[in-house]
């Protein structure tokens, strides 16, 4: 019998998509294409002039945006992470898009293949790569790092205050047998973690911070963040939809300094109004999923979005 495939239910579908604001003929970059959730209802409302680029490293992923790719001359999908979103421009010859979406983290048919090693909930080969086709696997990386950088890497992306020994006992059971699964590193994690928050297994933030590690994604959304801006058209737009709160902090700070002019010293006789324009204007407050996409999606629970519009102002920031 064939597997049913994996579901993937799409994260802030209509506001993300409002929140770019598009327009019939415009250009528009969908980051994470996922199972192409954001990218249909984009198309959705483009006129036969507009286009999308979509970016995903998952061989699955890129799979099914190659089958929309051949259906829709509007659409293209880029077989690469987001932080290259300045080179694949202009490799397609584009030097400017009127709005930018990044999905940020991990998707639902990610975590639930359990082939796939992100999940303690599956016993699978400790792999947690989004692109199987190159890198480091999880459980590469646990054979041959340090303790010291393993120590930090769950402290830092997991926020875990048990990292100290959970990175001991990594590198004493690998002096024995290496880590070789999911199941594995969840329960030495779990003898290792000795209170946790209620409802939340053990291995919750240990696993989140191997995989922000072996897919590098806080480095990615560092680099593509100067890009977009350098690349946004003034009016274009620029959501961010972040999962936790290193994602979001980012996000956050980012835009914050983008929007705020340069300051001169308070004794320079300039009114503000002769300031130079920053080079984007934050839209709104943030967005969180309402109550009818919660009981849907459970997952949805810590999605925020930021959303902020190129202006006219000169960005001095990194565009490629």
């Amino acid at each position: 019998m064939t597997a049913a495939p994996f579901v993937h239910q799409t994260v802030l579908l209509n506001e993300a998509v409002a929140a770019l604001a598009v327009r019939p003929d415009g250009v528009y970059v969908d980051g994470t294409f996922g199972r192409g959730g954001h990218s249909r209802l984009i198309l959705s409302r483009l006129g036969a002039n507009g286009r999308l680029i979509a970016f995903d490293k998952d061989p699955e992923a890129v799979a099914v945006g190659q089958r929309l790719a051949a259906e829709d001359p509007r659409f293209t999908l880029v077989h690469d992470g987001f932080a290259s979103l300045a080179r694949a421009l202009d490799q397609l010859g584009i030097p400017s898009v009127d709005g930018i979406l990044l999905d940020l983290g991990v998707s639902s048919p990610q975590i639930d293949d359990g082939r796939r090693g992100f999940s303690f909930r599956f016993d699978a080969p400790l792999d947690m790569r989004m692109d199987t086709t190159r890198g480091m696997t999880a459980a590469e990386w646990l054979a041959s790092a340090d303790e010291a950088e393993i120590r930090e890497v769950i402290k830092t992306y997991g926020e875990e205050r048990f990292a100290r020994k959970i990175a001991a006992a990594i590198v004493a059971q690998r002096a024995v047998q290496p880590l070789a699964t999911t199941r594995e590193l969840a329960v030495l994690v779990g003898k290792n973690v000795h209170t946790r928050e209620p409802g939340q297994d053990p291995a919750t933030r240990t696993f989140q911070a191997i995989r922000i590690h072996i897919n590098g994604e806080l480095d990615e959304l560092h680099t593509v963040l100067p890009q977009a801006v350098g690349r946004l058209a003034p009016g274009g737009r620029l959501a961010v939809i972040s999962f936790h709160s290193l994602e979001d902090r980012i996000a956050k700070l980012f835009l914050r300094d983008a929007s705020q002019a340069d300051k001169l010293p308070s004794w320079v006789p300039v009114r503000a109004s002769d300031l130079p324009e920053a080079p984007m204007k934050l839209i709104g407050k943030p967005v969180r999923a309402g109550e009818a996409e919660l009981g849907a999606n459970p997952r949805a629970r810590s999605a925020i979005m930021r959303v902020a519009e190129r202006t006219a102002g000169d960005w001095h920031g990194e565009a490629a």
